[in-house]
C-alpha cells in the first residue's frame, strides 16, 4: 500500500472508518470528498470549483481520499492513486450500515461530515442513491478498478470480514463494525 490511497464504494460500507484508521496508522493526510462537494445546508459546490479542488488534492504527493465525486473525478483519482480500495459489500450490508448510521445521527452528528448538513433529513435520498450506485455505477466502477490491477495496489473488499482483515493488516488496530 502506497501513499496515494483512493477509497471508494457505495454509502454505508465503512469507507470513512477505514480511511480514518489508515490515515492514523500511516500518518497520511485524509481528505473527504463530501467536504469538497457540499457546503452548509446541503448546497453543492459548483462543479468547476469541485474539479479544481479535487485536482489540487490528487496532485499532492501523499493523500487518502474517501468518497465518490463525479465519474470524471473518479477516473482521474484512479489514474493518480497508487492504491485503490473498492468497498463493495453485499447490497443489504450497505443499506443496514447506512440506516444504522442515520439512526445514530439522531443522537450525535457525524464528526466527519460537513457542518450544517444534517444527515437524518437526507435518509430517503441516501437510500435511493445506494440503489442507483449499486445498479448503474457498480459494474463500471469494478471494470475501471480492475483495469489497474497490473499497475497499482488494488483491494476489492467484498465483505465486512474482508474489511476487518484489511484494517488488521494495514492499521494494526481493533475495529468494530
Amino acid at each position: 500500500m502506497g501513499g496515494q490511497i483512493m477509497i471508494i464504494g457505495n454509502a454505508g460500507g465503512g469507507k470513512s472508518i477505514l480511511a480514518r484508521q489508515l490515515s492514523q496508522a500511516k500518518n497520511l493526510p485524509l481528505y473527504r470528498l463530501d467536504s469538497l462537494q457540499w457546503n452548509s445546508g446541503w448546497i453543492p459546490t459548483p462543479k468547476v470549483e469541485f474539479e479544481r479542488l479535487h485536482n489540487e488534492l490528487i496532485a499532492k504527493d501523499v493523500w487518502i481520499i474517501d468518497g465518490f465525486g463525479s465519474w470524471e473525478s473518479i477516473e482521474r483519482r484512479c489514474a493518480a492513486a497508487d492504491t485503490i480500495i473498492l468497498v463493495d459489500h453485499p447490497l443489504w450490508i450497505h443499506y443496514w450500515w447506512a440506516i444504522k448510521r442515520q439512526f445514530m445521527c439522531l443522537f450525535r452528528p457525524r464528526p466527519d461530515f460537513v457542518e450544517g448538513c444534517p444527515m437524518l433529513p437526507m435518509t430517503d435520498k441516501l437510500l435511493k442513491m445506494i440503489w442507483q450506485i449499486h445498479k448503474h455505477l457498480k459494474p463500471k466502477l469494478i471494470e475501471l478498478v480492475d483495469s489497474y490491477r497490473e499497475t497499482k495496489w488494488v483491494y476489492h473488499v467484498q465483505s465486512p470480514t474482508a474489511l476487518k482483515q484489511l484494517i488488521k493488516e494495514h492499521c494494526l488496530t481493533d475495529s468494530s463494525f
